[in-house]
């Protein structure tokens, strides 16, 4: 792991809180469910290995066991793995997820073997070479695998700086002396991540915006605004453009 490499054990309750327990979250996570079931369904195999590639408490990982699916959940911080074991042995359910600490980075397929798919959701925007950690997690899949990545949206940050008014930061390249809460260190360009899987000879099976109209809400709405209306919007309208590439992540699935 890069020293630059984002690790979030002092950040756990709030990076969880910020994630999952806003609206932003129900959204991220509507997208992100409606995507992944018809491509793991393409896989016609009833119980699949699925690698979560630095993901936290495992909040996907817990729902795809929860189908039956074998897990193994990775995380670099120990606080948000300790998160995980509270929540699978409160399950009510028996969930087969393998908790292993540990950098992307270290990760062995000696030890772990192949996976049929491997999920890397909100990480690649805090490593300081995406590229190469990416193109490491390829030898985890298994031939005809999936891989599911959804990463931070640069274009996006740039946009809704400029419909915020906050030109002088557009200005100096979206660059500031102090980074303020959990904006990512290094967003990524959508034209970059589909050359990269180009590059690997891998097809894109699915893109989506995350969080194509949320992030540009009116700090005042009408008085009849409806929360799960904005979340049927949001699937409606997430794999259209240009609403995708103004989502504030984007989801590829690549074959």
């Amino acid at each position: 792991m890069s020293a630059q490499d984002q690790n979030f054990d002092k950040f756990t309750q709030k990076f969880t809180k910020n994630i999952y327990g806003t609206t932003k979250g129900e959204i991220r996570a509507a997208v992100l469910w409606r995507d992944l079931i018809p491509a793991i369904e393409s896989l016609s195999k009833p119980k699949l290995r699925i690698l979560d590639a630095g993901g936290g408490f495992g909040y996907l990982s817990q729902k795809l066991a929860k189908l039956g699916h074998e897990i193994v959940l990775c995380d670099i911080s120990e606080n948000m793995l300790e998160q995980a074991k509270a929540q699978i042995a409160a399950s009510d359910s028996q969930l087969d997820i393998t908790l292993v600490h540990s950098a992307i980075q270290d990760l062995s397929v000696a030890e772990l073997g192949q996976f049929d798919l491997v999920m890397c959701h909100a990480v690649a925007e805090w490593l300081q070479d995406a590229q190469a950690t990416l193109d490491g997690l390829r030898q985890f899949i298994k031939p005809n695998g999936l891989f599911s990545l959804m990463f931070y949206n640069k274009e996006a940050l740039r946009f809704h700086s400029l419909v915020s008014g906050n030109l002088d930061y557009v200005a100096k390249g979206l660059k500031v002396k102090k980074k303020i809460g959990l904006t990512p260190n290094y967003p990524l360009y959508i034209n970059d991540v589909r050359q990269w899987f180009n590059d690997w000879q891998m097809e894109l099976v699915c893109q989506s915006g995350v969080r194509v109209i949320n992030d540009y809400l009116k700090q005042s709405l009408p008085v009849n605004f409806d929360k799960n209306q904005l979340i049927e919007m949001e699937l409606k309208y997430s794999q259209r453009e240009p609403y995708l590439s103004l989502g504030r992540y984007v989801h590829f699935i690549a074959r």
